[in-house]
């Protein structure tokens, strides 16, 4: 039986419908209205530094709180020519980093090609990488092949405990991900003097915010070498986005009220001012541009006037954009913030 919402016909497949249950009203002001008490609405770009291609939603795991509704029954994936206009919009530009995500980004064709055509650029490349992809046959060259072309890697853990992480992204998946870290760290991934990269994201399983992010890396590096030989060079940690899978949970677990009101409640203006989608640009599987991986999920592409696919991309019209934003927006400015990059103070 598939697992995504969409393959179970939920009405939570429709980003419509997401939007809807997001945008009912509540105890707390909506978040446009909280970015307008802190004189920072309409939130606007302030450049890009990262550009972002999520290729695509199929993934070899279906995990609990995927904002993506990713799995193995998910059909979408960037064609060929999308990847192409990716790379030319890229070369136009000096934008310094290029954030490859799915799904399973790796399971799409064009993957590879993508990353050489990136790094013939001269860009830095991140791979999202849900660690059990290096083990699947056809992937058995992936880790030398990312370890080549110096990719940093950034994978999601959600805990050093495999009866957690097995709760959130299915059973096996925690040794599987220990297996995959001592193959990177073999080829050098996690060592200091190696400059790969290998970066581990952490994010809660249950309604609750993350912990401050340094005490918990201590945590996990701690655990991780002493029982499982692992090394890693640092773990971010990410709120979990009321939207899609986790938002299924919140409803179903009579969590969602509470959860927005966590959210709406710790909202800190500070970190609107780093938010990721002030310095990214998304592109999706179909070459739409979206200000973020999340607005992506909602589709809620950019507007106010900005080129919306990547066939018309202007960086003059892109650089400077009024971002959407929504209640779903809580989950970035919560707390000590949340980006793709961990925690933003």
């Amino acid at each position: 039986m598939p697992l995504t919402l969409l393959g179970r016909s939920n009405p939570l497949a429709s980003a419509a419908e997401q939007l809807r249950i997001l945008d009912q009203p509540s105890g707390s002001p909506p978040f446009d209205l909280r970015l307008t008490q802190a004189g920072m609405f309409p939130l606007r770009a302030s450049g890009i530094t990262v550009f972002q291609i999520n290729v695509g939603k199929l993934c070899n795991q279906t995990c609990r709180h995927c904002h993506v509704d990713a799995g193995p029954d998910r059909p979408e994936t960037m064609s060929l020519e999308t990847a192409e206009h990716c790379m030319q919009a890229l070369a136009k530009t000096d934008i310094p980093t290029v954030d490859i995500t799915g799904g399973a980004p790796e399971l799409n064709p064009h993957f590879r090609w993508l990353v050489e055509q990136s790094r013939k650029l001269s860009r830095h490349v991140m791979d999202r990488c849900n660690l059990s992809v290096l083990l699947l046959p056809s992937q058995a060259d992936l880790a030398e092949f990312l370890a080549h072309h110096h990719v940093e890697i950034i994978a999601s853990l959600p805990s050093y405990r495999a009866s957690q992480t097995d709760a959130q992204r299915g059973d096996g998946i925690f040794e599987k991900s220990m297996e995959a870290l001592r193959l990177l760290n073999r080829f050098g991934y996690g060592r200091s003097d190696s400059g790969l990269a290998l970066n581990l994201v952490y994010n809660p399983v249950g309604a609750f915010l993350p912990p401050k992010q340094e005490s918990i890396e201590a945590q996990f590096k701690k655990e991780l070498r002493t029982k499982h030989g692992v090394e890693f060079n640092r773990l971010y940690t990410i709120t979990n986005m009321p939207i899609s899978r986790f938002l299924e949970f919140l409803i179903e677990s009579g969590n969602y009220d509470q959860y927005m009101a966590r959210l709406a409640n710790a909202f800190n203006p500070t970190t609107a001012a780093g938010v990721m989608c002030r310095y990214t640009l998304s592109v999706g599987w179909d070459g739409r541009l979206y200000d973020c991986d999340f607005n992506q999920m909602l589709e809620l592409s950019v507007d106010h006037g900005a080129p919306s696919h990547i066939r018309d991309f202007d960086p003059a019209q892109l650089h400077h954009r009024q971002i959407v934003t929504r209640n779903h927006c809580f989950g970035c400015t919560a707390g000590s913030g949340s980006s793709c990059g961990g925690s933003v103070t």
